[in-house]
């Protein structure tokens, strides 16, 4: 009877064993390099987010198997697109996305939509400062803008990264709202519009606050107001004594407009759910570290954070907006 029932507990031992291992060993993750695709220049908001993440990840060692970003920008962001819209069912491909996941397919026709590719995690959401040089007088949106429309019609010039998207998206609204009227210079990426700034190649620029801000600690660029329903919640001193949450929006400046730019992650279209799970479970880990928490802070980010039916459903009414946003512009292809 003793040794029945040992055979008995040992046959029961090993059947949770095994229950244990097999649960493990369903568990997907990566089994050679994650390729990491960044559908805009390098220097920008969404690749300096990209390579933020990609070294989180290799110093607290979150994945086994590598990682590396690749920037993808042709076309306004197409190029990235169409490369993970086209690589079904690969788990070793991720991108970062911004408002060009809608912005580009609209202004230009290509056939991608984001519900081509799969939702994984929101990190964050994106503000747009409007930027001026630190050596000139205006100390308020009003003051720039009288300037402008003083100038006359397509005097002054207003940069921005690429045709059509969130950059020129704003400077549109603000011209309908205020009757001013730039000349829209497009560039590759946001860190060379701050450059472009700097030198004062441009009047101004509707930057986000992370390509911009080592210019402004430097004393070479001034934010005017930012475009979001509420002030950044930053107190730390960055410049003088002002800090992000000294910056007002631009609503209560007298400047109506407001526009906030995702910053999420996608896979392509036909991965698993366990794969998907990987990803979401790794970015997690990513948001919970310091290092995260003080790129938020330097960027002056939303924090705000989704994944699963929340965030496709944040999704699918941002593309809503920005459809009524482009049509109102004139910006979709062939209207």
């Amino acid at each position: 009877m003793k040794t029945q029932r040992v055979g008995v507990a040992l046959a029961a031992a090993l059947s949770v064993a095994f229950a244990i291992w097999s649960a493990t060993a369903q568990a997907w993750e990566p089994s050679k390099t994650v390729e990491f695709i960044v559908p805009a220049g390098q220097g920008g908001g969404a690749d300096q987010m990209a390579r933020a993440a990609q070294a989180i990840i290799a110093k607290h060692n979150l994945m086994k198997e590598s990682m590396v970003v690749i920037n993808k920008r042709g076309g306004s962001g197409a190029e990235g697109f169409l490369d993970v819209k086209g690589s079904q069912g690969n788990p070793h491909k991720i991108i970062i996305t911004l408002s060009n996941l809608f912005t580009t397919p609209l202004a230009t026709g290509i056939p991608f939509n984001w519900r081509d590719i799969t939702p994984v995690k929101m990190l964050a959401l994106d503000n747009f400062v409007l930027w001026v040089n630190a050596s000139t007088p205006y100390k308020a949106p009003k003051d720039y803008i009288d300037a402008v429309k003083k100038a006359g019609p397509g005097k002054m010039k207003m940069g921005g990264t690429g045709s059509k998207q969130e950059d020129q998206i704003i400077t549109v609204a603000v011209e309908k709202l205020t009757g001013a009227k730039w000349t829209y210079i497009p560039f590759k990426g946001g860190g060379t519009v701050a450059v472009q700034l700097v030198g004062k190649h441009i009047d101004s620029s509707v930057n986000n606050p992370i390509e911009a801000v080592a210019h402004w600690r430097g004393g070479k660029l001034r934010p005017l107001c930012v475009f979001n329903e509420k002030r950044m919640p930053y107190k730390q001193v960055l410049t003088g004594n002002q800090s992000w949450s000294s910056v007002p929006t631009c609503k209560e400046a007298g400047l109506d407009v407001s526009y906030m730019m995702l910053r999420g992650i996608f896979m392509p279209g036909g991965v698993s759910a366990d794969q998907v799970k990987f990803y979401v479970e790794l970015f997690r880990k990513v948001l919970a570290t310091k290092e995260w928490k003080d790129l938020m802070e330097k960027g002056a980010f939303d924090t705000t954070s989704l994944e699963g039916k929340a965030y496709e459903d944040w999704v699918a009414a941002a593309e809503a907006t920005h459809v009524s946003l482009m049509k109102g512009a004139g910006f979709i292809s062939g209207q």
